[in-house]
């Protein structure tokens, strides 16, 4: 493990964006044989890479490869756009294509169209035809539009009620196909089962051109099959390093839901990978959240590569060991609650690659699998990501947020002494148990929710962990350690949701994805139900949370909890619709302007990325492995197109 000096957090920082590397400590800990399955699940994560490119645009993959084509062979890189170019570039990289990859909203470029095409021109006469299957026409008349016009596939997923969600997002899940005729589709194919696979999850939806509606099949050999066939290959590698039988099995399994595309065969390897609890690896591999499909039904690529943290994991198997008794008292209607919980363990990690939709913008907690009827008889496993967690706070450290922007001298006393540890537990509370909690209803899809679907689950989760933030139970578990703590989550949650999560929407717009509009959900609910518990002051011209009752707080959300918790059981999507359009999408103006200028003034990035550590083998004069090395020395940039030299498969 290469390391020079003590470990630096933070890297560059461009446009909106910070980046960031994690430390993998438990990698040196491992044997040689888990570093070797470490060593080709990571491969297999980052083979994965361009299918996210391609599901995110279908332009996308051909835009990355004009821009990196340029940034490379360019002889003109003293012109007054360039750095913009770059910067540009990096935004593509990050983003996994043209569309930011929090607001979804197309991102425009800060340099001219002509400058681009002064490049492309110079290069083509220089350089000869570098770019297989490009002319300098299809450049200009097919991928200019798509960079340069901001009405032509502006956004990414649009979940603007009112309109065609599906003919008016850019995620390339559809070909000529209506909202309707989707919802119409699937709900065919759903049936009376209790036990139905995620229709739709690994496939794009088509209408030929005699009008039949049909699903390409994502898999071996057929769409993105040039990228799958790689990611097996490493699949099959790291069958010959498992830790267990169990654990080889596992990865055939998902080996063999890429050979058919049978979602059958996907909830057989998710119900077997549930069940996985012994071993220090895991991973998760495959077509999994369904955030950037605008309906819920298609499933982005992504891959992460987990070593348990031995420590923080003592926190999570105490939450995971007293399921029931927190499903048992939560204040939801006991119709919608479980009887019996199943399945349910929750283990700190480190990642040790990130791929696909968790790079370079990674969650920080994961509940899988998503299949309702699996989480209910199987049950699910949960993660809480500590490397990356730890990142965050050392970079927060000593940048004056929190000296802007809460209230007083008390509230960052409390937060400064327990913030950390209360949104690590958050963040345990949401994953472990709010999202493995409560039941539908018999009869009710999981779908029922539709385009809100997923900000009500999110909400869901968020209340379930805040409930209990305050719950005397978990002082008595030893996981605070005091009964006041859970105040810094409390104010911690309703600063960002009423204020500082604004400082990630452009002037002008609305509040679109979906985490967003949870804690916006919950937090201006509960400041229009307060009463006074909470509210906005003004002091000095700048806008603060000012708590007043953190008791009666706790009581909102018990009740906010409820009623979602009937909403997702029942499927109310009207009652869904109305609580997410009322709480969750709008913003004011004059206090999004004033938020903006206070961060501003800090220089602090309001997204933060990471740069994933180099992997690298280490043979001995016999050629046998002895060792991976890990350095931490790659900029995101040669990260970036080293990345599209070796994991190229699609273009």
């Amino acid at each position: 493990m290469i390391e020079n000096g003590p470990f630096k957090f933070s890297d560059e920082s461009f446009a909106d964006i910070q980046m960031l590397r994690y430390r993998l400590r438990g990698f040196v800990r491992l044997t040689l044989r888990q570093k070797c399955l470490v060593y080709c699940l990571s491969k297999a994560t980052l083979f994965g890479r361009d299918i996210t490119f391609d599901q995110y645009g279908r332009f996308n993959l051909r835009i990355r490869r004009l821009l990196e084509w340029v940034y490379v062979y360019s002889d003109r890189k003293d012109d007054s756009e360039w750095d913009n170019f770059v910067t540009y570039l990096k935004r593509v990289w990050f983003s996994n294509g043209i569309y930011h990859h929090y607001g979804s909203e197309k991102i425009m470029p800060d340099f001219s169209e002509t400058f681009l095409s002064e490049q492309v021109h110079a290069l083509y006469a220089t350089k000869g035809h570098l770019l297989d299957n490009e002319s300098i026409s299809s450049i200009e008349t097919e991928l200019f539009p798509i960079i340069f016009d901001p009405m032509v596939l502006p956004k990414k997923v649009n979940k603007a009620s009112g309109q065609d969600l599906v003919l008016t997002s850019a995620c390339n899940f559809y070909e000529n196909v209506s909202q309707q005729e989707v919802e119409d589709y699937y709900q065919r194919l759903k049936g009376e089962s209790l036990e139905s696979p995620s229709w739709g999850l690994n496939t794009t939806l088509v209408k030929t051109d005699c009008g039949e509606l049909k699903e390409v099949v994502w898999k071996l050999g057929g769409h993105y099959g040039a990228a799958i066939e790689r990611i097996v290959y490493w699949l099959r590698k790291a069958v010959n390093y498992a830790e267990t039988p169990q654990q080889a099995d596992i990865i055939q399994s998902l080996i063999t839901f890429y050979e058919t595309g049978n979602l059958r065969d996907f909830d057989h390897y998710c119900i077997e990978w549930v069940s996985s609890l012994d071993g220090q690896i895991d991973f998760i591999n495959g077509f999994i959240e369904v955030y950037n499909d605008p309906l819920g039904f298609k499933g982005t690529w992504e891959g992460i590569v987990e070593i348990k943290d031995m420590e923080a994991t003592q926190r999570t198997q105490v939450i995971s060991s007293h399921a029931q008794w927190f499903e048992d008292n939560s204040p939801v209607d006991r119709r919608f609650k479980k009887s019996v919980v199943v399945g349910v363990s929750a283990n700190a990690v480190e990642a040790a690659m990130l791929g696909g939709e968790e790079y370079p913008s990674s969650a920080i907690g994961i509940n899988l699998p998503n299949s309702d009827w699996i989480r209910a008889k199987h049950g699910s496993k949960s993660v809480t990501i500590s490397n990356l967690t730890h990142a965050y706070d050392e970079v927060a450290k000593g940048n004056g947020f929190r000296e802007e922007f809460v209230i007083d001298e008390a509230t960052i006393e409390l937060m400064n002494r327990w913030g950390g540890l209360c949104d690590d537990l958050h963040t345990d509370l949401h994953e472990c148990l709010g999202h493995g909690s409560g039941k539908l209803l018999e009869g009710v899809s999981s779908d029922a929710l539709k385009a809100y679907g997923n900000t009500i689950e999110e909400a869901r989760a968020d209340l379930f962990g805040l409930y209990y933030m305050a719950d005397k139970k978990l002082v008595e578990l030893g996981l605070l350690p005091d009964e006041k703590a859970y105040q810094a989550q409390y104010y911690s949650y309703l600063l960002n949701g009423l204020l500082t999560q604004l400082v990630r929407i452009k002037p002008g717009h609305v509040i679109e994805e979906a985490h967003m509009r949870n804690r916006a959900l919950i937090a201006r609910w509960v400041l229009a139900h307060a009463g006074g518990a909470v509210e906005l002051v003004t002091i000095n011209d700048k806008t603060y949370v000012r708590v007043n009752d953190y008791t009666q707080i706790r009581k909102l959300f018990a009740i906010l909890l409820s009623e979602v918790q009937r909403i997702k059981s029942e499927g109310d999507y009207q009652a869904a619709h109305d609580l997410v359009e009322e709480n969750a999408i709008h913003v004011d103006e004059k206090l999004h302007r004033e938020i903006l200028s206070r961060y501003h003034r800090l220089g602090i990035a309001p997204y933060k990325g990471f740069i994933n550590p180099k992997m690298t083998v280490v043979k001995d004069a016999n050629g046998a492995v002895k060792d991976i090395e890990i350095s931490y020395n790659e900029s995101f940039a040669e990260q970036m197109l080293r990345y599209s030299r070796e994991y190229n498969t699609l273009i």
